[in-house]
């Protein structure tokens, strides 16, 4: 693979260093019916993990994903494998006590030596490096915050503690560290795994959109070409669980969009992972790109079709780059998508009381790797019904008072002003304005639509109705794609869906514009 800078600051379409830096094979499309074991929907890492172990242990496993494998939040994160996920254990101790807090770190300490020992075992080449975990403040307000983060770690036993300041080249007022955390490339790692997993006799089908399951044991999966797939066990890991049914999942989750860029900088990391605890964000790590070490940037989140000008996020890390670490050139830029769940622990294992087959994993809030794993992990365990100590912990069903209810009704509150607010938008742009390479929300015959003119000069005009709750999607300047602010679908400045819970394209809108 060849290391290019793109153009300064920012191409017109971002990519990601990690799938610009590995060559995925491709997979058939599904194109019969078929019947297996197991059907995992969704080939990440949270995917594949899971088709791997499960056809580990002797079952015969399919993995379908809608686009290619790896290609989605996988493809788009920065790779840290931590249990460090914010100033969380504090949190977690005030809401569900010692014993459920211990679990969780537990859970994601045994993911980190999942993929270390795989990656040891098999020698895998993706960057693998043992790194100490840092979250710092450069903000007085924060440092009572890490003070209480750090006593948590003591009464769980996490190995780590207080520092004033970081090993950072600017000055931070605290910070805490947890020990003997990693970093990696992920795309080589799943690449090993697929290759595993169809040594094992797995299949892979790639461009196959799941549109539904008839539950039952077996339970039926069902594609948009009409093909089905006949399963004991169905795994949803495919981001927002594709199988929401009554809206169960979608009042539960809301989905941020965060920004990254790897960039050669004067100034380097001597070493360790880093996250701030202010606002906006900032995330730092390493990445190697052929010979060349790149510092990776991270942050600004904001909720999904919620942000202004999307090519701000990036200009604001090219800002902070520029004035902490002299940045030189970009070399990436990319974003990513994940979930939310109410209480801040993901949904892993058996979805309802009546559909005991069908298992999900969702809601890792931007630290997929190490949750991914361990969803991985308890899914595999629970169908082949093996104990699990973590299973109660981040069952699908459970419900916690504090902090679940307040956070509902923010959340949904949040939705329908969103709903509201944009049947209500008054639009006064003409998608005749248009300049190439421009999209907006304009106005076709007086309603509401969606125009976006390609570098040829052709227009591509949607309903900008989101075809999941009938919410109004918004203009992604910086992707060049149609997002959607109550529950985080995005389509395609065409209107083909790129990430759910959304399954059906928005409707295209009939205009003649004369050039």
């Amino acid at each position: 693979m060849s290391f290019e800078p793109i153009s300064t600051p920012f191409s017109r379409f971002p990519k990601s260093v990690w799938l610009s830096s590995t060559e995925m094979p491709s997979y058939p499309k599904l194109a019969k019916d078929i019947q297996v074991d197991a059907a995992v929907v969704g080939g990440g890492i949270t995917g594949m993990t899971t088709a791997y172990l499960l056809a580990s242990k002797g079952l015969k496993v399919a993995l379908v994903d809608a686009g290619k494998i790896a290609n989605g939040t996988t493809g788009h994160t920065t790779a840290k494998i931590t249990a460090q996920h914010d100033l969380v254990y504090d949190e977690f101790i005030s809401h569900f006590g010692e014993e459920k807090a211990r679990l969780y770190y537990e859970a994601n300490r045994e993911a980190l030596h999942f993929i270390k020992n795989l990656v040891t075992d098999h020698a895998i080449p993706c960057q693998f490096k043992e790194e100490d975990a840092y979250i710092y403040t450069t903000s007085e307000a924060n440092i009572e915050k890490i003070t209480a983060e750090s006593k948590a770690y003591e009464k769980l036993g996490i190995q780590g503690g207080f520092l004033e300041q970081a090993p950072l080249p600017f000055r931070t007022r605290a910070a805490i560290v947890m020990k003997n955390q990693a970093q990696f490339d992920p795309i080589p790692f799943i690449k090993h795994l697929a290759h595993a997993f169809i040594q094992l006799g797995g299949q892979i089908f790639e461009q196959t959109t799941v549109v539904g399951v008839e539950k039952g044991i077996p339970a039926t999966i069902k594609t948009n070409d009409g093909h089905e797939i006949t399963s004991r066990y169905v795994v949803s890991s495919s981001h927002f669980p594709f199988n929401d049914r009554n809206g169960f999942y979608f009042a539960k989750l809301h989905a941020e969009k965060s920004y990254a860029l790897a960039a050669r900088t004067e100034i380097g990391l001597a070493g360790g992972m880093f996250i701030n605890a202010d606002t906006p964000s900032r995330s730092l790590r390493t990445v190697m790109a052929g010979n060349e070490e790149l510092l990776l940037i991270g942050g600004e989140s904001h909720k999904t079709g919620q942000g202004m000008c999307t090519y701000q996020y990036y200009e604001a890390l090219h800002q902070f780059g520029v004035e902490q670490f002299k940045l030189k050139e970009v070399w990436y830029h990319w974003s990513a998508q994940d979930l939310f769940t109410l209480d801040k622990l993901p949904y892993i294992g058996q979805e309802l009381s009546d559909s005991p087959n069908i298992l999900i994993a969702t809601g890792f809030k931007k630290w997929g790797m190490t949750t991914s794993v361990t969803a991985a992990i308890l899914n595999s365990a629970i169908i082949t019904c093996e104990k699990s100590p973590y299973e109660e912990l981040f069952s699908p069903s459970r419900f916690h008072a504090d902090p679940m209810v307040k956070t509902f009704i923010l959340q949904n509150a949040n939705v329908a002003k969103h709903i509201i607010a944009g049947k209500f938008d008054i639009v006064y742009r003409q998608a005749e304005e248009l300049h190439n390479d421009e999209g907006a929300v304009v106005r076709v015959n007086g309603k509401r639509a969606g125009a976006y003119r390609d570098s040829d000069g052709e227009l591509h005009v949607v309903d900008t109705t989101c075809t999941h709750m009938g919410c109004e999607v918004e203009w992604n300047e910086a992707e060049r794609s149609w997002d959607c602010p109550c529950h985080g679908s995005r389509f395609s400045y065409s209107g083909n869906v790129i990430e759910g819970p959304a399954k059906q394209a928005l409707a295209k809108v009939d205009l003649f514009v004369k050039k």
